[in-house]
């Protein structure tokens, strides 16, 4: 599944899956940058629309809900980063990953036991 978000909807994704079930003031609240009640709800619509979040009523109110797991929108998001920038290349990407000065010894030593572990499953 294709999952395509711009930023302000993934920010608003965050909101849901962190917290889970959302009305649109409870999401406005989850929110770091102050947007307004109105920009909040047409986002969960647009979001909606696209089949991305369901909403149920709740009084006068309505709760909104991830549809699709946040795994399915980074490897989406990833994949389409990959193909941007890195012609596709998993390999020029971890190149460029790695390379990254930011990383301390700890991090690249995690990312190693990552690669060695998905190694030996991959030669059984």
């Amino acid at each position: 599944m294709d999952v395509v978000l711009t930023d302000r909807e993934a920010t608003v994704m965050d909101v849901l899956w962190e917290r889970g079930a959302s009305t649109v003031s409870e999401v406005q609240e989850g929110l770091r940058d102050r947007l307004a009640y109105t920009t909040v709800l047409t986002i969960l619509r647009t979001l909606e629309q696209k089949n991305y979040v369901s909403h149920l009523e709740e009084g006068r109110a309505h709760r909104y809900s991830a549809l699709v797991p946040r795994d399915a929108a980074r490897k989406s998001a990833l994949a389409a980063l990959s193909e941007k920038l890195f012609k596709g290349s998993a390999e020029l990407l971890l190149t460029h990953i790695v390379t990254d000065n930011k990383l301390t010894r700890d991090d690249l030593e995690r990312m190693q036991k990552i690669i060695d572990d998905r190694t030996r499953t991959r030669r059984r």
